[in-house]
C-alpha cells in the first residue's frame, strides 16, 4: 500500500511527529505499507528538522519548492508527485494541505484521508486557512481527529459524523526510555537548577497555548515555593512578549530537538492552554511519571480524569493553575497517585501499536 502523506512541518513535533512515530511503528509490525512525505520549503532555504528525520528514518521525501505564500506553482507540483508516485491513498495533515488537495483536485484520483489537528491563529494566512477548511474537508474520503470534541467542532462546521474517525495520540515508548536514562542531578546541574522545584511547559508559544496565564500563575507561586524555576521550552510568535514579561525564575530554552532531559528533571508539567486536541506534551508526561497540570479544554478530559491521573482547572484561570501546581509540588501522596494512574492509563489506552492498526484498518477500508 503506498501512501503519500503530505504535511508541512519545519520541527519534529506535534502531527510531523506523530506522522514519523506512525511509519517507523508500521515498518516495524511488518505491515506492508510504503510510505512518501511531502513537505514544503521556500526557495532558498534549508531543509528543516523535519525533512532531515524523515530521511534519516529511511522515508522518501519529494519537496514542493514555494517562491512565496499562496504560490500557485505547487498545485503543479503536487500533481507531478502524484502522478509520477502513483499512491494508493493520499493523507494530509493541516488546513494548508487539505486546500491545496481539494484545489488540485487529488481527491477525484486516490482516496483522500485528511487528519485534523485543531486550529491555530497566529496570523491573517492561517484564520484565511482556517476558513478555507471548510470548503476543503467535506471533499475527503475520511477525517481523522484526536479529540471527540474536535469531531463535535467538525460537524457543527457541515461534516459527515459517520466519516470522521477520532484517533488519539500515542507515546513512543523508546522516547520513555531514553527519558528514564537521564542523569537528572547532572542535568539540573548543567542547567544551573540544582535544588530548585522544576515546573516545566513544552510546546508552541502562540496565543491559545496561554502561556501568560503559565506567567501569572508561576509568580502566585512564589511566595510558596521560592525555590521553584519555570523552564519554558519551545519557540513561537509570542516568545518575544512573554520574555519581556517573565520575571525572575523562568528560563525560556528556545526550540529543542530533544526534550528528554527537560523531562527528565521536572517535578510538575503545565498545559495551560485553551484549545487542545490529544496533547503529545500531556501523554508523554504520564508516561515517563511526570505529574500534570492541565486545563480542562478540548480533548484533555478524554485523555485524564482530574484527581485521577492529572489536576485539570478552567482555562484562563491563573490563580486556579497556581493552586493546582502548589499541591503538586506540596503533596508527596497526590504525586504518587496521579503517577501511577497515568502509566497505567499510558500502557492500556496510548501503545503506537495499537494506534498503527487503527490507521491500517482505515486506509484499508478506504482502498
Amino acid at each position: 500500500m503506498r501512501l503519500m502523506a503530505i504535511v508541512e512541518a519545519a520541527t519534529v513535533t506535534g502531527p510531523a511527529k506523530n506522522l514519523l512515530e506512525f511509519f517507523q511503528t508500521a515498518r516495524a509490525m511488518g505491515t506492508a505499507l510504503e510510505p512518501l512525505i511531502v513537505t514544503f520549503r521556500r526557495e532558498g532555504q534549508a531543509p528543516g528538522g523535519f525533512e532531515n528525520a524523515a530521511l534519516a528514518a529511511g522515508i522518501e521525501v519529494r519537496v514542493v519548492r514555494e517562491r512565496r505564500s499562496f504560490d500557485p506553482a505547487v498545485i503543479a507540483q503536487l500533481k507531478a508527485i502524484s502522478g509520477e508516485w502513483k499512491p494508493d491513498i493520499v493523507q494530509t495533515h493541516a488546513v494548508k494541505s487539505h486546500f491545496l488537495i481539494a484545489l488540485a483536485k487529488l481527491y477525484r484520483q486516490r482516496p483522500w484521508i485528511a487528519f485534523h489537528h485543531g486550529y491555530t491563529y497566529t496570523d491573517l494566512k492561517m484564520r484565511l486557512y482556517n476558513q478555507l477548511d471548510r470548503w476543503s474537508l467535506p471533499k475527503a474520503a475520511r477525517l481523522v481527529t484526536v479529540s471527540e470534541s474536535f469531531k463535535r467542532q467538525m460537524v457543527d462546521h457541515g461534516m459527515q459524523a459517520a466519516r470522521i474517525e477520532v484517533i488519539q495520540n500515542a507515546v513512543d515508548p523508546n522516547w520513555v526510555d531514553r527519558v528514564r536514562r537521564v542523569d537528572a542531578v547532572s542535568a539540573k546541574r548543567e542547567l544551573g537548577l540544582e535544588g530548585r522545584q522544576v515546573i516545566l511547559a513544552v510546546g508552541r508559544m502562540s496565543l491559545e497555548k496561554a502561556h501568560n496565564d503559565l506567567l501569572a500563575a508561576f509568580h502566585m507561586l512564589k511566595s510558596s515555593h521560592p525555590g521553584a524555576h519555570l523552564v519554558l521550552v519551545g519557540d513561537g510568535p509570542e516568545r518575544a512578549t512573554l520574555e519581556q514579561s517573565a520575571g525572575e525564575g523562568v528560563r525560556f530554552t528556545g526550540q529543542q530537538s530533544d526534550v528528554s532531559r527537560f523531562f527528565a528533571i521536572a517535578d510538575v508539567m503545565v498545559l495551560p492552554s485553551l484549545t487542545e486536541g490529544s496533547p503529545n506534551v500531556l501523554l508523554e508526561a504520564m508516561a515517563c511519571g511526570v505529574p500534570s497540570v492541565a486545563t480542562k479544554v478540548g480533548g484533555v478530559p478524554e485523555i485524564v480524569v482530574d484527581e485521577e491521573h492529572a489536576l485539570l482547572v478552567p482555562a484562563r484561570a491563573p490563580q486556579a493553575l497556581a493552586s493546582a501546581i502548589n499541591r503538586v509540588l506540596s503533596e508527596p501522596d497526590l504525586r504518587s497517585k496521579l503517577v501511577a494512574n497515568s502509566l497505567e492509563a499510558i500502557r492500556l489506552r496510548h501503545s503506537p501499536e495499537a494506534r498503527a492498526q487503527t490507521l491500517m484498518r482505515i486506509y484499508r477500508a478506504a482502498v
